[in-house]
């Protein structure tokens, strides 16, 4: 396990088991999911393997910022594992540790968009499950994932890439890559991070989020 201070551990423990019925992320409201990001900033994932500083541009995929502004803002991310980790191809997260908040956000997907960044090493991009499905889960390309730019995935083509890695790429690759893709997405939609506590003990996850350089 992890060994992280009591303040973390209590910060998240109430933070993702303890959200209130009004919290943004139970009941987001349509006037906070429309709101736009600004057209540049910083987001800093503090995991338990270092500090991971990403880039983001709306220009890039302006309503996957949106939504990426707005889950980074409420600290959505917060307790996250790193539950798919393939090395040599991606790290994937952003299933809830929370399965309430979980219901709330499988199915707000946005619509899709065209590729305008292309999935290099170091990319950050929505990953998706068909059409209009980009929704909360997140990967960053571990390798030149050019076929993920124009791969027909479902009808869809290509997965907009919209942060790029500036700071603790080591730290990316450093994470807990030994259970690959055994954690099972159902079950960490319905039983959240109780279940992969008891049966992935070692899966790295973020602690917390920061914004930065708001522009």
């Amino acid at each position: 396990m992890k060994i992280i201070t009591m303040f973390w551990v209590l910060f998240i423990s109430l933070f993702v088991f303890g959200c209130s019925s009004t919290s943004p992320l139970l009941k987001p409201e349509e006037s906070g999911l429309n709101q736009r990001a600004p057209e540049s900033f910083t987001v800093v994932f503090v995991t338990t393997k270092g500090d991971i500083e990403i880039n983001v541009r709306r220009d890039y995929s302006p309503l996957g910022v949106d939504r990426f502004y707005y889950l980074a803002k409420n600290h959505y991310y917060d307790g996250n594992r790193f539950f798919r980790v393939v090395p040599g191809f991606v790290v994937q997260w952003g299933i809830n540790g929370n399965p309430e908040i979980n219901k709330v956000w499988e199915n707000k997907g946005i619509p899709d968009e065209p590729v305008k960044l292309s999935n290099k090493k170091g990319t950050m991009a929505f990953a998706r499950g068909g059409p209009n499905t980009r929704s909360n889960q997140l990967f960053i390309n571990l390798n030149d994932n050019l076929r993920l730019d124009t791969t027909n995935f479902m009808g869809v083509k290509g997965f907009p890439a919209f942060g790029i890695v500036v700071k603790g790429m080591d730290v990316v690759e450093s994470i807990y890559p030994g259970y690959k893709e055994l954690p099972d997405q159902d079950s960490i939609q319905t039983k959240g991070n109780v279940y992969l506590d008891k049966n992935f003990p070692e899966l790295d996850y973020i602690i917390t989020t920061k914004i930065l350089n708001e522009k």
